[in-house]
């Protein structure tokens, strides 16, 4: 999946994406802030995640871009709303999609049994989880873009 932008990962670095998804991941993992936020540090050090993250809100900025919205204009609002209200960022609704989400986080910081990477391989845990990472995508995007 592409990059909706190439400014993407520089307008939203892997550290302000942490900050952003850690509250989703708090009431998902039923851990506070501090220990989300350190977790999705550590998740956000591996490709895939990052890579997956990245590509819903790809995804979900795809979708909010209009007809008269230029790419460019579509990340700079993005990247004023990164800068206004990265910490204050609410959680998301726990989907089961949005879990899938977060269960992808938990498998690569060994937080989740093995066996839960093979539900996420299938079809089904796979259109679940691209689900996931869309609908926590558009979420982030609405929580910053206003």
């Amino acid at each position: 999946m592409a990059l909706f932008s190439k400014r993407l990962p520089h307008v939203l670095t892997r550290k302000d994406l942490a900050l952003i998804v850690a509250p989703t991941y708090a009431a998902s993992a039923s851990v506070d802030f501090d220990e989300a936020q350190d977790r999705m540090e550590r998740a956000l050090n591996t490709a895939r995640v990052a890579d997956e993250l990245y590509a819903g809100l790809s995804d979900a900025l795809r979708d909010a871009q209009g007809s008269r919205t230029t790419e460019d204009e579509l990340i700079d609002k993005l990247s004023a709303g990164v800068l206004k209200r990265r910490s204050r960022v609410k959680a998301a609704e726990l989907t089961p999609a949005i879990s899938a989400a977060m269960v992808l986080v938990n498998l690569e910081i060994g937080m989740a049994p093995e066996m839960m990477r093979g539900a996420l391989e299938t079809p089904k845990g796979r259109a679940l989880l691209r689900e996931g990472l869309h609908a926590l995508g558009a979420h982030l995007l609405r929580e910053l873009i206003r």
